[in-house]
């Protein structure tokens, strides 16, 4: 390994630089996240196994923006020793890198179920309120990291409250999927089942993204909302 105290200075520019390519590759991360969720959601409700397979794929994509993103991190912080404000954003990316892989793994896993769900009877549908699930999730994932990137943590605070709705909706679903259970046979049971997962990693996927939001508010505010009921603490 080279001697730190013999590599050449990089001017500002350079710097700069670095800090805006981590920006765009963890916005451009944070796409594919989404991505990943909207074919999932779309191989459900076109009942394509198909596009489930596809979605699965791409996920190799995403693990390789984690694994591009902790490499450039850590290549600034040995090459430039940030202070202040640069420190904060480049340890807070990679924390938040690791949220997104996760919410990629669930996309795999409605993926999946999207796949199953695909072999059973054509009249098998996915619960109502599972879309707006998803939805809620891919826009909370895109104001997080654009609150992250643009160090605004009002905009931060709108997603972690957008996270109760999301809450709402997956117990109601799941009330509603578990008084249908008793009664329903054996093939639309299954099913069932499968939707019920479907709705609980969406609620998943919604906490991750909170996680996301939370880490913007500390990194800009200083304080540590995550062991405090979601809003409680004063924005100031």
């Amino acid at each position: 390994m080279a001697d730190a105290s013999r590599m050449p200075r990089h001017t500002d520019s350079a710097y700069e630089h670095e800090l805006q390519t981590l920006r765009k590759n963890l916005t451009l991360m944070a796409g594919r996240v989404e991505q990943m969720i909207a074919h999932a959601m779309a191989a459900l409700s076109e009942r394509s196994g198909d596009l489930g397979r596809a979605t699965i794929e791409e996920d190799h994509k995403v693990n390789q923006a984690e694994i591009d993103i902790d490499e450039l991190c850590l290549l600034i912080l040995a090459k430039r020793q940030p202070m202040a404000s640069d420190l904060r954003f480049i340890t807070f990316a990679l924390k938040m890198v690791t949220d997104l892989e996760r919410i990629g793994d669930l996309a795999v896993n409605i993926a999946e179920r999207a796949i199953d769900l695909s072999k059973t009877p054509s009249t098998i549908r996915i619960h109502e309120h599972i879309p707006r699930m998803a939805e809620l999730v891919q826009s909370m994932i895109s104001d997080a990291i654009d609150a992250f990137i643009n160090k605004d943590a009002a905009k931060a605070r709108e997603v972690i409250a957008r996270d109760d709705e999301i809450d709402e909706l997956y117990h109601q679903t799941f009330r509603e999927l578990l008084a249908e259970m008793p009664t329903a046979p054996e093939v639309r049971l299954h099913a069932l089942i499968h939707i019920q997962s479907v709705a609980k990693w969406l609620e998943r996927m919604g906490d991750h993204t909170t996680n996301l939001a939370e880490l913007v508010v500390f990194m800009i505010r200083g304080t540590d909302i995550r062991h405090y009921g979601k809003l409680d603490v004063p924005a100031s």
